[in-house]
């Protein structure tokens, strides 16, 4: 027993999912390394990306895939490679690197006098 007065049986198991539906509360899109970028121009609506997503990170509205769920998103690459080759809309590239790339920009737009 510890000084908590509990032992070890008296824990929660962990990586038990105890309330169905639960997923949500849980922002796992720190957990990667790399991320994948999306290309609207070239995305050409197959749902490829969306049905083989591991984690619900691609984002769907209106019939039409609008991004990904970066919060979610732990950076398989599913995505990726799921993508008609053909076709190619998702990118796999270093999160520090488009962490950095994000940074740039806001600080362009804040220097132009944009928003964010």
């Amino acid at each position: 027993m510890s000084a908590t007065g509990k032992g070890w049986r008296d824990l929660p198991r962990g990586a038990v999912i105890e309330d169905a539906g639960n997923a949500r509360e849980y922002l796992t899109g720190d957990w990667r390394t790399e991320r994948p970028v999306w290309d609207e121009e070239k995305c050409i609506n197959c749902f490829f990306c969306w049905v083989y997503c591991p984690d619900a990170a691609i984002i769907v509205k209106d019939g039409k895939v609008r991004g990904v769920d970066y919060a979610h998103c732990k950076g398989c690459g599913i995505c990726a490679a799921e993508c008609p080759k053909r076709v190619q809309a998702f990118t796999m590239v270093k999160e520090a690197d488009a962490a950095a790339a994000e940074a740039k920009a806001k600080a362009e737009a804040a220097e132009k006098g944009g928003c964010c």
